[in-house]
């Protein structure tokens, strides 16, 4: 599943088990994508993908945050104090969270800036660290 239509445009090219396909159409249908790929021309062929999965190449977009990028980079607050490096991002409906391997949670929204995989910086209120412990 993938929030990135591009994705899904005529030529991008997926990776599977099996090999590469490349997406000669694809549309929207009931919350999902129908994905024709070049080659699969019939139900038997198409048939025989059923269930496998695909992956695409990462991509480059400055204004993304990637969670792989955020495992293990150190959490640095206003102050300039060490809190700790990023365990998880935990899915939240009010908004994903940080979380430091000592359990603390650090709401994303207070992210100032990020070095992928080295530093996030955030501007945290006063009492968060402590109300953790």
């Amino acid at each position: 599943m993938s929030n990135r239509p591009e994705r899904l445009e005529p030529g991008s090219e997926l990776q599977t088990d099996l090999g590469t396909l490349t997406v000669s159409s694809a549309r929207p249908h009931n919350k999902r994508h129908l994905v024709a790929f070049d080659g699969i021309d019939d139900r038997s062929k198409a048939e025989a993908l059923r269930g496998l999965v695909l992956k695409a190449a990462p991509l480059v977009d400055p204004d993304e945050l990637w969670v792989h990028e955020l495992i293990g980079a150190r959490v640095v607050d206003q102050a300039g104090t060490d809190r700790g490096a990023v365990a998880s991002v935990v899915a939240n409906p009010a908004g994903d969270l940080l979380e430091l391997t000592d359990g603390a949670l650090v709401p994303l929204r207070f992210l100032v800036r990020s070095v992928p995989g080295e530093r996030i910086d955030v501007d945290v209120p006063d009492g968060l660290f402590e109300a953790a412990t």
